[in-house]
C-alpha cells in the first residue's frame, strides 16, 4: 500500500496539512499510521465530510 504525508494530501484534497493532521488525530481517516511525528495516509483514502459546515439551507 502506498502512503502520502499530510502535506501531500493537503495538495490532493485542497485543505491545510494541519487540518488533515487533526482529522488523523480524531481517527476520521481510515488506515492512517503515525511514524514518529509524521502521519502517513493511504493514497486511496477518502476525504472525510466536513462536520463543521451546516447542511441546513435557508
Amino acid at each position: 500500500m502506498e502512503y502520502l504525508t499530510t502535506l501531500e494530501m493537503s495538495e490532493k484534497w485542497g485543505i491545510s496539512a494541519r487540518r488533515i493532521a487533526l482529522l488523523c488525530e480524531q481517527e476520521r481517516i481510515e488506515g492512517v499510521i503515525k511514524k514518529g511525528k509524521t502521519w502517513l495516509i493511504p493514497k486511496d483514502a477518502e476525504k472525510p465530510e466536513d462536520k463543521r459546515k451546516s447542511t441546513i439551507s435557508a
